[in-house]
């Protein structure tokens, strides 16, 4: 839905009317005062009745499962959620947690790590996920949280950008997850359950860790396209095997603790072969020993034959061979043997490190570095505390298996918090005390024998088991199974929800599927991005990654509530009780330290990849208003902000351009000129506020429609032009008071606009309304007494688009009166765009009589110098010249033209008629008069009016306090050329329905007798010759900046004031006249 602002908003089940309800009239009469309001608002019971039907389930696995087994045209009815605490979430999320890494590494991380610090590793993880589980059950029990799961909280908690970043870092973590589970099934079948079913088999021993990879490969590639096609043929069967993996995991930890608590009594038998201290695979001889008697003869074994070249006794043997012992001891001595002591501490190691036991005795012999080629038990990897950290960590991620079955649940705000603590609850006690009981059970070599070679290949973890090492074996096989087909599952639904969510535009295509909602196209993502974790091969490599991508969503589960519980907005009511913003804190911080402690630079790839996404939904991302704390957050910073910003005019150096835009709209609430919005967004680099506004004529309840959708489009056009600012549309019963209220009122605080920017009324002239270009003085004025500067864009659909790149040329600054600095700064801003970063800055000044032009010169240069501005300088010298008769010509007419409007008072068609043929006869007459003796009179009487004034013509620009010229008329002395206008509009219909051709000639023969204005002539004088040099000057520029004059205090020469500025701008193409607001807006100083 779209609220007023035509921001998407999300969807609310309950106070949303459908129009079925808006169809069933009420016609009760209890209610009778509000049934005008039954429309939009629902009764009570209507709201309740709604809120107790409302399910949050969307279409997920059953209801496919449905919609494929109905055939029929009749659908069946939504069952209401029926899972209660312990098979919603407590099961699900032990599924989860417990897995791969419990079965196949805990046990080498115990024997390379010690007890001690694997239990400061289980200690940091499990805390980062309690800590993480306490702030999602205080998210999760802030209202009611539809299916989606993690992705729903995080992304309405902090808003779409951080929503969609960490929703795809999990959907990458979750479909990594699944690498790890396909490598680990695939490593227990090659391994131990079928050895010979590998393709590659290594001919010598520095091969085998590459040829146990490419069998990862293949076996992986072929396991996951098996698995795929499960999940897309049939995923109700990988639901209904849901609780026989679950079982399975159950049953093999249950194997682990009989086995510990059998070890007691009677230690299972898994003799462990050492050749001095140094660990033996255990693959190809059946005896411990070098030789053996068999009758009364004395052979070699095979294991001589593993270190000699040849089976005699005199062979050439390896040194260390021949100067060692071969010694059998006990791989799981039991509980009570007192091992634990030996495991107590860590045996971290390079690659290749012999495993060894630092209580037998060794004594050198061969190199080191050639022994590794015989068949000893070596390290496959460098070992170190971080890394572990960075392999252990998958096996306690898998916290939000409950919160996603949300929709599931019959009550989810109990059942989340409660399932999910008690599931992190039980599984750090499981981990905690398998890690004591595997150090005190079992012999550090094969602890740190991570493939089983020294027991013949036997799983580890699985000779300690009760009642056979099958049982974990084929356990954690179909646990590893299981764990990936939930993971090809979830991962595909995750990314078709942010797809259906919007706000990735390229992700899109991937919220589509079969009829059925399936999600085939993100399936096929999944697979292929699964993939690329099986290629790796490695178990021990793609654990990390995933653990990045789980510890970057954790940690804004953290921030989410975080942020929540310090702004304590009024919506941030949790059910569940038990959070502080300090542990989410403290989750947040451990989540960020064990990324950088995994693994810094697999954090730093995440965390770019997080922020790139981010970017991307912040720059072409839908809009979506979700109610989230990130919004909030910036509501509190906005806040503070304006209430310690002062409302006083900041200081000259930290002066800014905060622009006011006036658009205008057509009738069908259009935006005329969107080059206003393109010059704006090019004076960006001002790093100002911009609000771009608009007036409607009218009242506010019957253009109520039309100012939203006025606004709709100018929030349009600013998108497309790349405006960043706010816009504010007024209702007014007239223009010029909804400008008015627009400049006195817009911005909040000490965030107000300083400079108000409008286009110039290029048709004021054939309009048929002259209040047009009298809104524009007043807007003017309205500006000037504001003290606010004003930017006035002539030409303005001719500026440049955003996407233009204009060549080298110039920006012509015209500097006649200095009013602040305005004209310096915005060529300077406008340069840093790159419309406009090829321009050079050219600045020009006008010189007197008086004036010394080539020390004008010296001084502007120095003063561009201390402003630090790149520019060319030059003086352009206007000289005392007589008045020409074309500027005479040109004055009388304009004062023709104006007179004839005030006092004639035709209709419309009629004034046009009657201008038109005052404004030939005008012309004739005056040919006429020039051609006779009565030019020499006119230019005589011109000089005369010369002499009496003593004003500088260039202050002429800047001029405020001259008179107007109809304040000069009333008080001039009648004599025989003074024209008396007595007209009325009664006797003008007599006249004309008597003689009306007759009439209209006499009045323009009194007309032609009026003598223009003193005033006029002198400022008509200075706008044709500014416009002279100025187009002289400048025509070729891409933009001239120059002097606004500003309007006459008295109203009676306000369309004069509109001619004398079109004569100054006649015959250019790009300009902007700038106004300044009275104060310094550039500062020499540092």
């Amino acid at each position: 839905m779209l609220s007023g602002d035509g921001v998407p908003k999300e969807n609310s089940p309950f106070i949303n009317n459908t129009d079925i309800d808006k169809g069933n009239s009420y016609d009760g009469t209890n209610m009778a005062l509000f049934e005008e309001e039954m429309d939009s608002n629902p009764m009570v019971s209507s709201l309740l009745n709604k809120l107790a039907n409302y399910t949050n389930l969307t279409q997920g696995a059953q209801e496919h499962e449905e919609a494929e087994e109905d055939e029929g045209p009749k659908k069946k009815a939504v069952k209401s959620p029926q899972m209660g605490t312990f098979m919603g979430v407590y099961l699900p999320c032990l599924q989860n947690i417990l897995g791969v890494i419990l079965f196949l590494r805990l046990t080498w991380i115990v024997g390379t790590a010690g007890i001690l610090e694997s239990l400061a590793i289980v200690a940091l993880c499990c805390s980062c996920t309690m800590l993480t589980a306490i702030s999602m059950s205080a998210i999760a029990t802030n209202g009611v949280v539809p299916a989606g799961g993690s992705y729903y909280m995080i992304s309405r908690s902090l808003g779409p950008e951080f929503g969609g970043a960490v929703g795809l870092c999990f959907y990458l973590g979750t479909t990594f997850a699944g690498s790890m589970y396909i490598l680990g099934t695939i490593e227990i079948l090659l391994t131990y359950i079928v050895p010979k079913a590998a393709i590659f088999v290594a001919e010598k021993k520095e091969d085998e860790v590459d040829a146990l990879l490419n069998n990862m490969r293949v076996y992986g590639t072929c396991c996951l396209a098996l698995m795929s096609i499960v999940v897309f043929v049939g995923v109700k069967y990988v639901n209904k095997l849901a609780l026989v993996f679950l079982a399975c995991v159950i049953l093999s930890i249950l194997a682990i603790y009989a086995g510990v608590i059998k070890t007691i009594f009677e230690p299972p038998d898994f003799p462990v072969c050492m050749l001095g201290n140094r660990t033996l695979q255990n693959h190809n001889f059946d005896s411990c020993l070098k030789t053996e008697v068999i009758g009364n003869l004395t052979i070699t074994t095979k294991l001589w034959k593993l270190f000699c070249d040849g089976p005699e006794f005199n062979a050439t043997c390896n040194d260390y061979f021949n100067n060692n012992n071969v010694t059998s001891i006990q791989g799981i001595p039991g509980l009570t043997s007192g091992v634990i002591s030996d495991n107590m501490w860590s045996v971290y190691g390079p690659l290749a490190m012999m495993v060894e036991n630092k209580n037998l005795s060794s004594f050198g012999g061969s190199d080191p570095a050639q022994d590794i080629y015989m068949p000893y038990v070596v390290n496959d990897i460098t070992t170190f505390f971080t890394l572990l950290v960075g392999i252990y960590f998958p096996s306690v991620t898998g916290i939000m298996a409950g919160s996603n079955r949300s929709g599931d649940l019959r009550d989810a705000q109990k059942s989340i918090p409660i399932g999910t603590i008690m599931a992190i609850a039980t599984t750090s006690f499981i981990y905690v005390t398998c890690v004591v009981l595997f150090g005190a059970c079992i012999e550090g070599v094969l602890l740190r024998d991570k493939f089983g070679d020294s027991v013949k290949g036997n799983l580890v973890i699985g000779t300690l088991s009760w009642p056979s090492p099958w049982v974990i074996v084929i356990g954690s096989f179909f646990s590893c199974c299981g764990a990936g087909l939930q993971s090809l599952t979830g991962a595909p639904r995750l990314l078709q929800a942010i797809a259906r969510d919007g706000i990735v535009p390229f992700l899109q295509v991937f919220g589509h599927g079969k009829a059925n909602g399936e999600p085939t196209w993100a399936l096929l993502l999944t697979a292929g991005i699964c993939e690329i974790g099986i290629l790796i091969a490695s178990l021990d490599a793609v654990a990390p990654i995933l653990s990045m991508f789980f510890l970057m969503c954790y940690l804004f589960v953290n921030l989410a509530c975080a942020v929540q519980t310090l702004l304590r907005t009024p919506n941030w009511r949790p059910r569940f009780k038990y959070y502080h913003w300090a542990l989410s804190f403290l989750g947040m911080s451990l989540c960020l330290a064990l990324m950088f402690i995994s693994s810094w630079y697999y954090a730093i790839v995440a965390m770019a990849i997080a922020s790139c996404i981010y970017k991307y939904i912040e720059y072409r991302g839908a809009e979506k208003e979700w109610g989230d704390g990130i919004r909030g957050l910036s509501l509190n910073a906005a806040r503070y902000a304006l209430i310690r910003l002062e409302e006083a005019p900041p200081h000259t150096k930290n002066w800014r351009p905060q622009v006011l835009v006036l658009l205008n709209v057509d009738s069908d609430q259009g935006v005329k000129h969107p080059r206003l919005l393109s010059l704006t967004t090019q004076l960006k680099a001002g790093k100002g506020l911009t609000i771009v506004g608009n007036v409607l004529e009218g009242t506010y309840l019957t253009k109520d429609a039309e100012a939203k959708r006025a606004e709709q489009n100018i929030k349009s056009s600013m998108s497309t032009e790349k405006t960043k600012g706010f816009c504010h549309v007024v209702v007014s019963s007239n223009l010029r008071d909804g400008f008015s209220h627009l400049i006195q009122s817009a911005g909040l605080g000490g965030m107000k606009h300083n400079t108000v920017l409008m286009g110039w009324p290029g048709t004021w002239r054939q309009s048929n309304d002259p209040q047009s270009w009298k809104n524009f003085i007043e807007t003017v004025r309205e500006t000037t007494a504001a003290h606010h500067a004003l930017l006035v864009a002539k030409n303005v659909d001719g500026f440049p688009t955003n996407q233009d790149r204009l060549g080298e040329g110039t920006i012509d600054v015209w500097w006649v009166v200095h009013d602040g600095g305005m004209l310096m700064l915005l060529p300077f801003l406008l340069r840093q765009h790159k419309v406009w970063r090829k321009c050079k800055m050219r600045i020009f000044t006008v010189a007197q009589m008086d004036d010394n032009s080539i020390q004008m010169k010296k001084d502007l240069q120095m003063f561009l110098y201390h402003l630090r501005l790149d520019a060319e300088v030059e003086v352009v010298e206007m000289h005392d010249n007589d008045i020409s008769a074309f500027t005479y010509e040109k004055t009388l007419v304009m004062e023709q033209r104006s007179q004839m409007l005030k006092q004639m008072q035709l209709s419309r068609t009629e004034r046009e008629r009657e201008i038109q043929s005052i404004t030939d006869e005008s012309r004739s007459s005056i040919r006429r008069k020039n051609q006779g003796a009565a030019e020499g009179a006119n230019l005589s009487q011109q000089s005369s009016l010369m002499e009496d004034t003593q004003e500088d013509e260039a202050q002429l620009i800047h001029d405020r306090n001259t008179a107007s010229h109809a304040a000069i008329n009333d008080k001039a002395e009648s004599g025989p050329e003074q024209v008396h206008m007595t007209w009325t509009k009664d006797k003008l219909f007599t006249e004309r329905n008597r003689n009306r051709e007759c009439n209209a000639n006499v009045a323009v023969r009194d007309l032609f007798n009026m003598k223009p204005n003193q005033s006029n002539v002198r400022r008509m004088h200075t706008a044709v010759k500014l416009n002279e040099v100025v187009v002289n000057k400048s025509q070729g520029a891409h933009l001239v900046l120059l002097n606004m004059p500003g309007p006459p205090r008295n109203r009676g020469g306000d369309e004069n004031y509109m001619e004398f500025l079109e004569v100054l701008l006649e015959g250019l193409n790009r300009v902007l006249l700038v106004r300044g607001g009275g104060r310094e807006v550039i500062t020499i100083y540092s």
